[in-house]
């Protein structure tokens, strides 16, 4: 098993199993959740760094949230215990734990793509879900 950094601190390239999420990307994901928790599933206020989110995959966050049954609250430092990424080969794969009001950590987690664009982590929602 080969284990590499990237040039993104704390961004480890094993494909072979899941590490504790980059402490350099905690606040752009901290401030994506923190959209959501204002209601703003597309992130339409700029987030460096952060692309933009389609409609049709906004609307599904919203119903997939609201389904869900509870409020999301902004991320607490215990996020990052369970939380976790893995290399996949030219992208890392992020699964973080979202919390809400009634129950603290909750079933849900954001789902996001890291890639490496000219020495900066770029990223990509993808959905919020119940696994």
């Amino acid at each position: 098993m080969s284990l590499a950094t990237s040039s993104l601190p704390g961004a480890v390239k094993d494909k072979e199993g899941t590490h504790p999420v980059a402490a350099l990307w905690r606040p752009t994901i901290c401030a994506i959740v923190r959209a959501f928790v204002q209601g703003d599933y597309q992130v339409a206020r700029a987030i460096p760094g952060v692309d933009p989110v389609s409609p049709e995959t906004a609307e599904h966050i919203e119903a997939n949230v609201a389904e869900y049954g509870a409020t999301l609250i902004e991320l607490p430092d215990e996020t990052w215990q369970t939380s976790v990424a893995q290399w996949m080969g030219d992208y890392w794969e992020v699964l973080v734990d979202l919390w809400t009001n009634a129950e603290g950590r909750s079933d849900l987690v954001l789902h996001l793509r890291v890639v490496e664009a000219d020495g900066a982590a770029r990223f990509s929602v993808h959905l919020v879900y119940v696994p």
